[in-house]
């Protein structure tokens, strides 16, 4: 997984709340095991028609938004479990969703993928669903560290589990993080072989 310390960047906003997981990747496009490729499909059903041509209304259709941070409804990730949600947001270029709630399943598979998901107040969502809307260029930054998120100024907070911070500011998966503890796993062991 790649780091993510920092992140400045322009938004897409997403205001519809109780996004499921099937309307981020629809079942049928699950067949695959590897992470690649689920970008393109992601939110298939609002993006395109039948026909596979661009529902011109839909957000990420529209050129004006883009960037690596999604703004999204309440109730962010709810329904089925599938991990596939992460893989695709990630696939498409997202870095950051951001909501007043995510599911807790969600939630646990994004950061296990590299993809972190900002839970801010409702009226601090709100107030970045309004800026993004009203001016598409603004730019929302990210601290992992100091575990803030800000535009114009506006500061917020956000609540990250430190096992999980620590992976995502080394870019650490599970694997990756009990390698790094490697010498002092061996320590511990030699030291109980003693006793």
């Amino acid at each position: 997984m790649q780091a993510l310390i920092k992140l400045e960047s322009t938004a897409v906003p997403l205001a519809t709340e109780n996004i499921d997981t099937d309307q981020i990747i629809p079942a049928r496009f699950l067949k695959s095991i590897t992470r690649e490729g689920f970008g393109e499909n992601l939110f298939k059903d609002w993006r395109y028609h039948q026909d596979n041509t661009l529902k011109e209304d839909f957000v990420l259709n529209d050129k004006k938004y883009k960037g690596e941070i999604l703004i999204a409804g309440n109730n962010f990730g709810c329904g089925s479990s599938r991990e596939h949600a992460a893989w695709a947001l990630t696939d498409y270029g997202f870095k950051v969703v951001v909501s007043s709630y995510f599911a807790d399943i969600f939630k646990g598979n994004a950061l296990n993928n590299g993809l972190l998901p900002i839970t801010v107040s409702s009226e601090y969502l709100h107030y970045l669903l309004q800026t993004v809307q009203r001016e598409p260029l603004t730019k929302i930054k990210i601290d992992v560290e100091a575990q803030t998120i800000e535009v114009n100024e506006q500061k917020h907070n956000f609540e990250l589990d430190p096992y999980k911070k620590i992976c995502l500011l080394h870019g650490y998966d599970d694997i990756d993080y009990l390698l790094s503890q490697k010498s002092k796993i061996e320590a511990f062991e030699r030291n109980n072989q003693n006793n």
